[in-house]
Formats: structure tokens, C-alpha cells, sequence
């Protein structure tokens, strides 16, 4: 009779068992009917081919993350261009994130900052500061200091063209799970940081040949009720279209929303579509070498 198990402990094993299944099956359910994240890009301005960065953020972040966009890509290459979305007092409702790839250093409209800085500090809607949003609004000379303390970090000005070598200070922060130790950008601009504000934390660092110091390149920040994501790498594509670079922004977004795990992976449902190659710019046909152009014709060469 030792080995026999008693009817009531079979209903009790079967009854957690089928317990144990539904709650998976319950939360499997609830990955796949994770809404999507709302994103707003906003971009355009000075010195930088805003025109392919918005499909490498836009496609790349996808790819990535459960993601969908609205894009605000206007001013041309103005330096003082006032986004239309700005003007609206409550610009950012309806997002869960606003990412910030823009460059109008010109801007000098204090009310005008105020008001993109709320839309984030007082909402809690999250930030994504990407290379020369650092720069943009520093002419205002009262709320430019709200814009950097949003920021996280305060910069002006930027080093000579060249690559850096991007050191990874916490490892094993969320974000950088998954960024290398060090990092050579394929292209840069590093951007001088002159203050790093009380609520930032910097993750990466890259050392400044031009001022022979060490300038943070990458960072997290709250200010307010937003949490914020910041990076000032990104000035040329070739550094943007890379699984470094996107898997660095990709994750500082999700935890920007609260959506990042502890291991860098995103939470159940915010997974992405799948990476595969961004190709920018238009698809040109190669000629076959075997072929040449004679009396206006292609006609194969000929062969031995």
C-alpha cells in the first residue's frame, strides 16, 4: 500500500498541474496582446542626412522592439526651424515615447523650450535624446538649462571627425547588456560634456583626442516623473545602421518606458519583428563583368 497515492492527492497533483498550465498559458496570452509602444520621432535641421537616420531609427527600433511611429521630419536644414508639433500645449499626449534627432541650435524662443521640456518633465512621457539634440535650443538663454537638465548631460560643442573608442562603465546595467566592453565607432563626432547633471547616470564614456579627457557618450536620467535615455554618438550613418548602435538605442528605449528586463531583453510582448539589413539610399544594377559595351550593345567577352 506504500507505493499507492491516495484519490485526493490526485486531484490535487492534477488540479496544480492544469493551475501551472493555465497561468503560462495566461501569460503567454498576455505577451501576444501587448499593445505596441507609440513612438513619435522628431527630426530635421542642420548638418546631419536626417532623411536616411529616420528609416535607420524608425526600421531599426522595430526591428527590435514592439514599436509603431508617427515622424515629424521638417525644417529642412534650418538651424531655427520651430517644429509645428511644439506649438500644442499638450504635444506629447498620446505617446509612450518621444525621440528627439533633431538639430536647431538657432532656436532662441524661451517659452517655445519650456514647452517641448514639459512635455516630458510634467507628463512622464519618456525621452530619447539622440547626438545633436544636445546642441539644439542653445540659443535660448533662460530655458536652455531646462532642456539640458531634461538631457542629462550639458554639451556645446564637438571634437574633429574620427572614430572613437567607446568604453563600457556599467556592464551590467540593463542597457548595456549586450554592448560590447569597448566599442570602435565606425565614424564620430564626439561631443564635448562640460556637466553631467545630478540625476544622470553614465553608462559609456570615449576619450577626447582633441581635449585629452574623457566625455560621456552614453547615459540614463530622470527628470520629473520622465524617465530618459540619452546618447551623442550618431552623427554619421555608418555609426547609426549598426547592430551596436540600434541594440544600444533599442534597449535604452525600452527603459526609458519601463519595459526593459534586468538582462537587457525586452519584457513579454515589446519583443521586435526580427533584424535584417537596412539599405539605404537607391538599389543600382551591376553589370556582369563577363558582358562589354560594343556598338552600343552589351555582347559577351570572349572566352579561351
Amino acid at each position: 500500500m506504500g507505493g499507492l497515492v491516495r484519490p485526493g492527492v490526485w486531484w490535487w497533483l492534477a488540479a496544480t498541474v492544469l493551475a501551472g498550465v493555465m497561468s503560462a498559458d495566461a501569460r503567454s496570452q498576455a505577451a501576444e496582446r501587448a499593445e505596441p509602444l507609440k513612438g513619435l520621432l522628431v527630426t530635421g535641421g542642420c548638418c546631419h542626412d536626417y532623411a536616411s537616420q529616420k528609416r535607420i531609427i524608425t526600421e531599426g527600433l522595430s526591428q527590435r522592439i514592439n514599436i509603431v511611429w508617427d515622424v515629424v521630419h521638417e525644417g529642412g536644414t534650418s538651424r531655427t526651424h520651430k517644429v509645428s508639433i511644439y506649438h500644442k500645449p499638450d504635444w506629447s499626449a498620446g505617446y509612450d515615447v518621444v525621440v528627439h534627432n533633431e538639430c536647431f541650435g538657432g532656436v532662441a524662443d524661451d517659452a517655445f523650450l519650456e514647452n517641448i521640456v514639459r512635455g516630458h518633465r510634467d507628463t512622464g512621457v519618456a525621452a530619447v535624446f539622440i547626438h545633436c539634440a544636445l546642441h539644439s535650443y542653445r540659443s535660448a538663454p533662460k530655458a536652455v538649462e531646462q532642456w539640458r537638465e531634461l538631457i542629462g548631460v550639458s554639451s556645446k560643442s564637438h571634437e574633429r571627425h574620427r572614430s572613437v573608442l567607446v568604453k563600457n562603465l556599467r556592464p551590467t546595467h540593463p542597457v548595456m547588456r549586450g554592448f560590447p566592453r569597448q566599442w570602435q565607432t565606425p565614424n564620430g563626432e564626439l561631443y564635448k560634456i562640460f556637466k553631467v547633471w545630478p540625476n544622470c547616470t553614465p553608462l559609456a564614456e570615449a576619450f577626447g583626442q582633441d581635449t585629452q579627457q574623457n566625455h560621456t557618450v552614453v547615459w540614463v536620467n530622470t527628470c520629473g516623473k520622465a524617465r530618459v535615455f540619452g546618447t551623442s554618438l550618431g552623427h554619421h550613418n555608418e555609426t547609426m545602421n549598426n547592430d551596436v548602435w540600434l541594440g544600444l538605442v533599442a534597449r535604452g528605449t525600452l527603459w526609458a518606458c519601463g519595459k526593459l528586463r534586468d538582462d537587457g531583453t525586452p519584457q513579454p510582448g515589446y519583443e521586435g519583428t526580427g533584424i535584417r539589413p537596412i539599405v539605404l539610399g537607391p538599389l543600382r544594377p551591376q553589370t556582369d563583368p563577363q558582358f562589354r559595351k560594343r556598338d552600343g550593345a552589351a555582347k559577351p567577352k570572349k572566352r579561351n
